[in-house]
């Protein structure tokens, strides 16, 4: 298990790219732009045990924005969930490791995929929680492009009339989604303000700043009455210089060439 939140997203991205490059996949962008945030959920603040998955007591996180599920697949692995090795059978016939993020992987609380699930799948998660007094909370992390979808936002008035103070929604807000720039589909902006007053205490911070994704989730630890939202700015493809800012790797798998060059620079 890597402690050191530096250390494991720059492992993130590694394996996550390798699965990428191996199977030929896609979505690499949007699993290197979360690999921060990852890191630092799953090296100091989400209460598990990966000896135990199913633990009662654990925090429950979520990940709606499902396509993206290498980063997370390589979060679990380099946690101690299940053998680094079995990420080598992601996107093999008959394997449990799906391009889409399964439940049947050690640590994955749902399978998911289909925009706009994960934050009304989350918000039923803290609201049984509040029902039998448990002290877990619920981290849901979603894309940008996803807040296009009407579901979220009734669960985002349904939390706020519940004070689910134990529900922590994370927006990987890296500007791009599957048809081009966000603002150009459907513009969110001024998003934070938007959450504001829909009654959330809402935080915007740069995604891949380690301290400031800390601060973030204590600050939503230390609210009472309300659900938290973490505006995270994030870059597509952060941590590969030719990855970075580009749509195409939304869809793209590396050749040969691109993967090595991408390596390279994480291994500096």
């Amino acid at each position: 298990m890597i402690k050191d939140s530096i250390i494991l997203a720059n492992e993130i991205r590694k394996q996550s790219l390798g699965m990428v490059y191996r199977a030929g996949a896609s979505h690499i962008g949007g699993a290197l732009s979360m690999a921060d945030i990852l890191a630092v959920l799953y090296s100091s603040e989400l209460k598990y045990q990966p000896n135990n998955p199913s633990w009662d007591e654990r925090d429950r996180f979520i990940l709606s924005k499902g396509h993206s599920c290498v980063a997370l697949y390589s979060t679990l692995a380099l946690s101690d969930f299940y053998p680094l090795s079995d990420l080598l059978d992601y996107g093999k016939e008959g394997s449990s490791f799906l391009s889409h993020i399964s439940h049947h992987i050690p640590g994955v609380e749902v399978s998911s995929g289909s925009l706009g699930h994960g934050l009304p799948f989350a918000t039923g998660v803290a609201l049984a929680a509040k029902t039998a007094r448990k002290d877990y909370r619920t981290y849901v992390l979603v894309g940008d492009g996803e807040m296009n979808e009407g579901s979220n936002w009734e669960a985002i008035l349904l939390a706020t009339k519940l004070k689910m103070n134990n529900l922590c929604l994370i927006i990987d807000y890296n500007k791009l989604q599957g048809y081009g720039r966000t603002d150009d589909v459907l513009p969110l902006y001024p998003l934070k303000e938007k959450l504001e007053a829909f009654g959330w205490n809402c935080i915007e911070i740069d995604g891949h700043n380690h301290d400031e994704i800390k601060e973030a989730f204590l600050k939503a630890r230390q609210t009472t009455d309300k659900p938290t939202a973490i505006v995270a700015n994030t870059i597509k493809g952060k941590g590969v210089s030719y990855m970075e800012d580009e749509l195409l790797w939304h869809y793209r798998s590396p050749n040969e060439e691109e993967y090595n060059k991408a390596l390279k620079e994480l291994e500096k």
